[in-house]
C-alpha cells in the first residue's frame, strides 16, 4: 500500500529498499508539560541491533507528509528515523499566513522550542531500538531554526544539519556547548537568508575556533528548494543537498 502521495512517494523511491528489509512506522505519542505531542517512528525491524537515530524537525505547516516521507527515506539507509512534532496534537497548517503565525509564538520563545526538541530527543535516546550515542538531529526551515537552537543546549549530538533554516545569530556568542558537527545547508537565492546573515552566523561560528562546520550554499536556490510540493523546489539542490546530508551522516556515526 502506497503510505504517501505520489510527489512525497517518488521521493521516497529514490532510496531503494533492501529485499531483506522490513520497514516498521508508528504513530508516537509523547508530551511536553501539559502539551500532548504526536510523532513517527519508522526503522528497518529486519535489523535487531541498536541503530544510530535521526530526528527530523519539521517545517512551519506542522508535522504533515513530507518531514514523514524524509524519515522513511532516512529508514531505508538503515536509521532509525523520527519526525518530531513541534507543535502538538493534530496543530497543521494549510494556510501559509497562520503557519507563520504558529512559527512565530516558539521563534519569540526560544525556551520553548528548545524544550519541544528536547521532548522529541528524549523519547528517542530512551528508545531500545536507538543507540543513544549516536544521534542527530535535521530539520527543514522553521525545523532547520529549532535543530541550530537544540544544538546550542548542549545535547549530547553527533551533529545537527539545516536544510535552508534561518540563521538567527546570538550576541553575544552562545556556541560554546554545542557538542558534535553543524551542517548548514542554505540557497543562494534565499531572501529569508540572505548572504549577510549567512556572514553573520558563520563569524558566531568562528568564536569556537574548535567546533566542527560548514556551511554550503546552494547557486540558485530559494528558500524551501527542497520541498517538492512548493514552486521553491529545486531538484538539483534537493539532491545534491540529500547527498551532503547523507555523507555527513556516515562520517559523524562511524566517529
Amino acid at each position: 500500500m502506497t503510505e504517501f502521495s505520489g510527489v512525497h512517494q517518488r521521493l521516497v523511491a529514490r532510496v531503494p529498499l533492501e529485499p531483506d528489509a522490513r520497514l516498521e512506522a508508528e504513530v508516537v505519542a509523547y508530551a511536553e508539560r501539559e502539551q500532548t505531542l504526536e510523532g513517527y517512528a519508522v526503522h528497518d525491524a529486519a535489523v535487531a541491533d541498536p541503530k544510530p537515530a535521526v530526528i527530523v524537525l519539521h517545517d512551519w505547516t506542522g508535522l504533515r507528509e513530507y518531514p514523514r516521507a524524509r524519515a522513511q527515506m532516512l529508514a531505508r539507509l538503515g536509521y532509525f528515523a523520527f519526525a518530531a512534532d513541534l507543535y502538538g496534537t493534530g496543530r497543521r497548517f494549510d494556510d501559509q499566513k497562520e503557519a507563520a503565525a504558529e512559527a512565530g509564538r516558539y521563534y519569540g520563545d526560544l525556551p520553548l522550542l528548545r524544550e519541544r526538541v528536547r521532548a522529541a530527543y528524549d523519547v528517542v535516546a530512551a528508545d531500545p531500538r536507538v543507540d543513544e550515542t549516536r544521534i542527530v538531529v535535521i530539520g527543514y526551515c522553521f525545523g532547520g531554526s529549532a535543530a541550530l537552537e537544540f544544538a546550542r543546549t548542549g545535547a549530547d549530538l553527533a551533529g545537527t544539519v539545516s536544510f535552508h533554516g534561518g540563521l538567527q545569530p546570538h550576541d553575544p556568542a552562545d556556541v560554546t556547548r554545542v557538542k558534535g558537527s553543524l551542517l548548514i545547508l542554505t540557497g543562494g537565492a534565499d531572501p529569508v537568508v540572505p548572504d549577510a546573515a549567512v556572514t553573520a552566523f558563520a563569524d558566531e561560528l568562528r568564536t569556537r575556533p574548535d567546533l566542527d562546520w560548514q556551511i554550503t550554499v546552494y547557486s540558485g536556490a530559494p528558500h524551501s528548494f527542497t520541498l517538492p510540493e512548493t514552486p521553491a523546489y529545486r531538484e538539483v539542490a534537493d539532491r545534491r543537498s540529500w547527498r551532503a546530508l547523507t555523507s555527513f551522516l556516515e562520517e559523524v556515526f562511524t566517529r
